[in-house]
């Protein structure tokens, strides 16, 4: 072991090392020569944790240095400077709107779908509907996974910009199509370009938070989700209620391409990019297989075996992408025809008003993300196990709400117009935190340099579960009612919690490290 010392951040050389830690560390005459972090972006204030890299403070340093290998831990979030909080609320606003106007570009088909069924000379159906809704989340799924296991090598703030203003283009030149095939093809290049966002999200929320922060804030991103499902009735349905269906569509594309371009300009991956020391380490890098896997990192190789290795392998992996699964096709059914519901059995009478009722769902889901990661963050701070599990066990909590949400939503009577939309919250605020949860808990699960496999894994198996909620659903309720329909969820959410109930001592990959 070798020892170095900084003493108010001047520094005593007590041995010769090569050690490079976010380009702190540089040589000169003397040796081996540190530059403080308060010499230049202050970023540590007090005591942190430790493994054998620890950093008390910026008055005095203590590095402890292994001749093989080197491990930080996360630092605890009350360390931070004002400054690097100062930039990491702007990084995380930036992908707060960013998402929540992807959202928005997703949604927009949902709220102007019923102007389009209402306008004679496009010649739909709820059925053409059906399967132009059934062709997105197939296409998101598997770009989802693609973007997640490539998004590894790339940029996620291009990618987050860039997949934006393509989205934004994409709901434009949809807003002026006019037949039943071109629709299908946008669509389903809007799913393509929809899959850039999570993952790069979930990298850039890994880089810029450590693990015992990271389930509140996971969750505060998550409701960009619910912001995005929020605007978009308000936006797109009114919008094409009042001016035309094409402009359902366009008003969230021009915003997307806007949004898209101040993302692409200003937004950064990690702190290091700003001049900041890592919130924690990304990974192992001792061990003699991850040590050669660094050598070839930017070969296809690599991504081959990060994939299989590090997500495909973990049996916890395959429980969360199953139970999402079925999250996504209560999610997506409830999405997609709440609305149809309310006009065809609880006597709503226009799209207008039953868009209105149902923006609750989002106002739930929002609620329901925060007071998820934050009780998760809570659970493990206070008790012990793994970590991962705890929030399995809120997930599971969340599921059993889901189901009586829905058997509320079912029985109350058509007249009472406010309790339905309590309801309607109520099924949001269950559904949401499952769906944040799960993709928190796969980010954790796995390493960090293995964030982006992990999450567009478990959305490709995702939103072949939303794909299941388009078609499937729709000849569902035209042949059986509306009592299959949501006797069909009610399954989808009892096999979630099932398929969980085995891994609810899951650790994280820290934990097991």
């Amino acid at each position: 072991m070798i020892a170095l010392k900084t003493q108010a951040c001047g520094i005593t050389n007590l041995g010769r090392a090569r050690l490079k830690i976010a380009s702190r560390y540089r040589r000169d005459k003397s040796g081996f020569k540190v530059t403080c972090a308060s010499q230049q972006r202050p970023f540590f204030t007090k005591d942190s944790t430790r493994t054998r890299l620890q950093i008390l403070s910026t008055q005095r340093t203590e590095i402890i240095l292994s001749a093989t290998n080197v491990e930080i831990k996360s630092q605890n979030s009350s360390i931070y400077s004002a400054e690097f909080v100062k930039v990491r609320a702007g990084v995380f606003l930036s992908i707060l709107l960013g998402y929540s106007c992807y959202y928005l570009t997703r949604n927009s088909l949902t709220f102007t779908a019923p102007a389009m069924v209402a306008t004679p000379n496009l010649g739909l159906d709820i059925t053409s509907i059906g399967v132009i809704t059934s062709i997105f989340p197939i296409c998101y799924g598997c770009s989802k996974f693609v973007s997640g296991v490539v998004g590894d090598m790339l940029s996620p703030a291009i990618m987050l910009g860039g997949g934006l203003m393509a989205t934004g283009v994409v709901n434009i030149a949809f807003g002026a199509s006019s037949t039943l095939p071109l629709f299908c093809i946008l669509w389903a290049m809007n799913g393509i370009l929809q899959g850039f966002g999570a993952p790069s999200c979930a990298k850039i929320l890994t880089s810029w938070f450590a693990a015992q922060e990271r389930g509140t804030y996971w969750g505060m991103w998550n409701i960009a989700h619910n912001l995005g499902g929020f605007a978009a009735p308000i936006l797109a349905g009114t919008a094409a209620r009042t001016f035309g269906w094409s402009f359902g569509l366009w008003a969230p594309g021009v915003i997307a391409v806007v949004v898209g371009v101040i993302i692409v300009s200003t937004l950064r991956d990690s702190p290091e990019d700003r001049g900041f020391p890592p919130v924690e380490v990304k990974d192992v890098p001792a061990r003699s297989n991850e040590a050669s896997s660094s050598g070839d990192q930017k070969s296809s190789n690599a991504l081959i075996r990060n994939l299989f290795r590090n997500v495909l392998s973990n049996p916890f992996i395959w429980g969360l992408a199953f139970t999402y699964f079925c999250v996504y096709v209560v999610r997506q059914g409830i999405t997609s025809w709440s609305i149809f519901y309310l006009i065809k059995e609880k006597g709503v009478l226009d799209a207008g008003s039953a868009a209105v009722r149902v923006s609750g769902l989002e106002l739930g889901g929002l609620v329901g993300s925060l007071l998820a990661g934050r009780m998760s963050d809570w659970y493990i701070a206070n008790s012990s196990g793994g970590a991962v599990g705890k929030r399995i066990q809120v997930v599971i909590l969340y599921l059993v709400g889901v189901a009586i949400s829905l058997l509320a939503f079912r029985a109350v009577p058509s007249g009472l117009a406010s309790l339905q939309a309590v309801i309607v919250f109520m099924i949001g605020f269950f559904l949401y935190g499952p769906q944040m949860l799960i993709g928190l808990c796969g980010a954790e699960i796995v390493g960090r340099r293995s964030v982006g496999a992990s999450e567009g894994f478990l959305g490709w198996v995702a939103y072949l579960g939303a794909a299941n909620a388009g078609v499937p659903l729709s000849l569902l309720v035209q042949q059986y009612g509306w009592d299959a329909f949501f006797a069909a969820l009610l399954s989808a959410s009892a096999i979630g919690v099932l398929l969980l109930l085995p891994i609810t001592g899951a650790k994280s990959y820290l934990q097991s490290k």
